[in-house]
């Protein structure tokens, strides 16, 4: 079952093509990377799954009855977002307001939601903390439990692991499997750690403006393009 499907898609910034020739699908289940070099268009096609940006040719379907505001997502933050005076609870919470519908304010269900996936992640101890004082990966777990709260089919991960310490990182990468194996959510998830992102992923979508390579992990390391950007004839 496709959640999102992408049918000759492109897009284009004042006229000029920036990333093209998109055909894909996620299915209901998949460990999607989206990998390739600075610039390549990755975090355009986030924008586009988002419906942040419309494309400039080709559609962008969803199925299985995921609705555009049921997708869970994790963004790259920038300085001033890391330094955000809020408890870690509100920012949780925050994850909630595409469920609030015409009431104004949070109920104790969402509130319930919001704890429940604080302590799936962990930091559940954290919940009166600033979200500012936390650490780098206290503050992506915070995030993800944010991204959960909007959730229980799709994560799209914009590079979740960068700027943590390898130690962090693999605790990260090992976090997000779980919640794909034993929660049973679909992750497509953005990242320049192509090595260390495609440990887990099932499928691989490398882009370089335009679609470059999509399939199986494994015949992704099998590839050419694989072998290149893995280094030599290293395998995985």
């Amino acid at each position: 079952m496709s959640l999102l499907t992408c049918r000759d898609v492109s897009f284009s910034y004042g006229g000029t093509t920036v990333l093209s020739g998109l055909n894909f699908s996620v299915e209901a289940g998949d460990y999607l990377c989206v990998v390739g070099e600075n610039g390549a268009g990755k975090s355009t096609l986030l924008k586009g799954l988002l419906h942040l940006k419309t494309p400039s040719a080709g559609e962008i379907l969803t199925g299985g009855g995921l609705k555009p505001t049921e997708i869970g997502y994790l963004p790259q933050q920038t300085e001033a977002q890391k330094d955000f005076p809020a408890s870690v609870m509100e920012v949780v919470l925050s994850g909630r307001l595409n469920h609030l519908g015409i009431r104004p304010f949070y109920t104790e269900s969402d509130r319930a939601d919001a704890r429940e996936k604080m302590d799936l992640l962990g930091i559940g101890n954290l919940k009166d903390s600033c979200y500012r004082d936390l650490s780098g990966g206290q503050q992506q777990r915070v995030l993800l439990s944010r991204a959960l709260c909007s959730t229980g089919k799709l994560l799209l991960l914009d590079e979740p692991v960068t700027g943590l310490d390898p130690i962090m990182k693999t605790e990260l990468y090992r976090e997000i499997a779980e919640l794909h194996t034993k929660r049973k959510i679909t992750v497509v998830m953005v990242s320049h750690d192509i090595r260390g992102a495609i440990e887990q992923a099932d499928h691989v979508l490398h882009l370089g403006n335009r679609q470059l390579f999509f399939g199986e992990t494994a015949s992704y390391c099998r590839s050419e393009l694989g072998r290149y950007f893995l280094g030599g004839g290293t395998s995985c």
